[in-house]
C-alpha cells in the first residue's frame, strides 16, 4: 500500500501546463492498477517483468512481432528461474509475477490501462507516430510514458495533439528512461516535456519507486544526463580504436583496471547495441550542433554492416 502522503502528492495544485491542457485529473500513482508496455525487446521485457514483480500490477506487453513476444517471455522465464534457483524469490512469487504479464499483438489492448511505457527503437518518427496512436487509444486519464534515451519529450508530447477530443494528452506525456538491464540497474531518468503536468511528473516518480527504482528528475535536453555523458565516452573509445591509439582489449582493459568500471567502453557498446549508440550520438550531434558529438566513422560503418553487438552476434567482439 502507498502511504497517505503519496496520495496527497497527487492532489497538489496543477502547474501552468496542466491548467492549460487538463480537463480532468491525470492518474495518481496509487491508481496505476494496469500497466501497458509497448515493445518486447530487452528494455520492454525488463520493464514489464520488474513492474509485475515489484509493483505487482497486471502488465499488457504489446509487440508487433509474435517472435519478439515469444523470445521476450522466454527470457522472462529464464530470469525468474534464475532468481528461484538462487533463492532470491520463492516459486510462488515467480509464478505470480509471470501470470501478471499478458502478451498481445494489438496496441488497441491499451484501451483500458492506467499507464503506458513505450520501449521501441530510438527512431524519432517511430516514437512520434506511436504517441499519436496512444493518444487515441489509451484512456484519457492514462499516463503516456516513453523510455527514450535521447529524443525530446516536448517533441514526443506534441505528437499527441492530433486528437481534438483529448486536449489533455500532451500534459500526460513524460519520460521514464530505465537503464539496461532493467532488473539490475536502479536508476531511472524522469524527464518532463514543456507540456508535462506536475501531476504526471509526480505519478511517474511515484510509480518507478513502486518498481523499486531510484528516480532522477532531469531537464528535457538532448541525451538527458546519463547518455549525454556516457555516449561521448563510448564514441571516443571507438575513435581511439579507429585511429590506432589502442587495440580493443587494451582500450577496455585500461578503463576497467584503471578506472574501476565494471566493463570497458567497447564491451559496453556491444551490450547496449551499436545501432542504439549511433542513434543517440546522432541526436546529440544534430540537436546541439556541437562537433564534439560527431559519431565515429567506424561506428557508422559497423552499423551499416549489421554488426550491432551482442544482439547480432558480432560487434567489437564476437558472441
Amino acid at each position: 500500500m502507498l502511504s497517505s502522503c503519496l496520495r496527497t502528492v497527487c492532489r497538489r495544485t496543477p502547474t501552468v501546463a496542466s491548467r492549460a491542457f487538463s480537463t480532468t485529473s491525470p492518474t495518481c500513482a496509487a491508481d496505476v492498477k494496469t500497466l501497458g508496455v509497448l515493445g518486447a525487446g530487452q528494455m520492454g521485457l525488463g520493464i514489464a517483468l520488474v513492474a509485475a514483480q515489484k509493483a505487482q500490477v497486471p502488465v499488457i506487453l504489446v509487440d508487433s512481432s509474435q517472435a519478439s513476444l515469444d523470445k521476450g517471455l522466454k527470457f522472462a522465464d529464464k530470469l525468474l528461474e534464475k532468481d528461484v534457483a538462487k533463492e532470491r524469490i520463492t516459486r510462488e512469487a515467480a509464478d505470480a509475477a509471470r501470470a501478471l504479464i499478458t502478451p498481445s499483438l494489438k496496441i488497441e489492448d491499451f484501451n483500458s490501462v492506467d499507464m503506458v511505457i513505450e520501449a521501441v527503437p530510438e527512431i524519432p518518427d517511430l516514437k512520434t507516430s506511436i504517441f499519436t496512436k496512444l493518444a487515441q487509444i489509451a484512456p484519457k486519464h492514462a499516463i503516456l510514458s516513453t523510455n527514450t534515451s535521447s529524443i525530446s519529450i516536448t517533441k514526443i508530447a506534441a505528437a499527441t495533439t492530433t486528437n481534438p477530443n483529448d486536449l489533455q494528452a500532451p500534459a500526460r506525456v513524460v519520460s521514464t528512461h530505465f537503464m539496461n538491464p532493467v532488473p539490475v540497474q536502479k536508476g531511472v531518468e524522469i524527464i518532463s516535456g514543456l507540456q508535462t503536468s506536475k501531476e504526471t511528473l509526480d505519478t511517474a516518480i511515484a510509480f518507478v519507486k513502486r518498481m523499486g527504482k531510484i528516480p532522477s528528475v532531469l531537464a528535457d535536453s538532448p541525451g538527458f544526463l546519463a547518455n549525454r555523458i556516457l555516449m561521448p565516452y563510448i564514441n571516443e573509445a571507438v575513435i581511439c580504436l579507429e585511429t590506432g591509439v589502442g587495440g580493443r582489449e587494451d582500450i577496455d582493459s585500461i578503463m576497467k583496471n584503471g578506472t574501476n568500471v565494471p566493463m570497458g567502453p567497447l564491451t559496453l557498446a556491444d551490450f547496449i547495441g551499436l545501432d542504439t549508440c549511433l542513434a543517440i550520438m546522432n541526436v546529440l550531434y544534430h540537436e546541439t550542433g556541437d562537433s564534439k558529438y560527431r559519431p565515429s566513422g567506424l561506428l557508422k560503418r559497423m552499423v551499416d554492416a549489421g554488426w550491432l553487438g551482442k544482439k547480432s552476434g558480432k560487434g567489437f567482439y564476437d558472441y
